[in-house]
């Protein structure tokens, strides 16, 4: 019979933290408040960052 070898559990650091969420499209938006209002066209613009990656969205109010 074979041996059994134990393997060791990946450190936290090691893990992805949720990057495989942002490759895949499942983002965590949060509004910026850094600058409040910004007008593009017209039309209130908010901006949006991904709490994970860092990734910038804009959206039309």
């Amino acid at each position: 019979m074979g041996e059994v070898i134990k393997f060791k559990k990946p450190a936290s650091r090691d893990k992805a933290d949720g990057h495989a969420l942002c490759k895949s499209g499942f983002h965590k938006w949060k509004i910026v408040t850094e600058n409040k209002f910004d007008v593009k066209g017209g039309k209130l613009v908010t901006l949006l960052r991904c709490e994970r990656c860092g990734k910038e969205q804009t959206k039309l109010n």
